[in-house]
């Protein structure tokens, strides 16, 4: 799991069924790296402090598939 901060948001034309009524925000880590994109069902905006999980379990749960077609997930909110 990474802190991370939501530096944008990602709009589409289209999305992969499981992505629907989802949001796929712009994260970057806060001890530094590489930006990436994360689902965000949570109701991060930018400029949120958040945790991201990268485990295939999380985007399962969040999701309901066993597969899922995102990598990253925003897990939680920090204050």
């Amino acid at each position: 799991m990474k802190r991370c901060r939501v530096i944008g948001q990602v709009v589409t034309n289209s999305k992969h069924d499981v992505l629907v009524r989802r949001k796929i925000m712009v994260v970057k880590p806060v001890s530094g790296g590489a930006s990436q994109l994360a689902l965000d069902s949570l109701g991060a905006g930018i400029g949120s402090s958040v945790l991201v999980s990268e485990s295939g379990i999380a985007g399962s749960q969040i999701t309901g598939w066993k597969n899922p077609p995102a990598r990253s997930v925003i897990v939680g909110i920090i204050d």
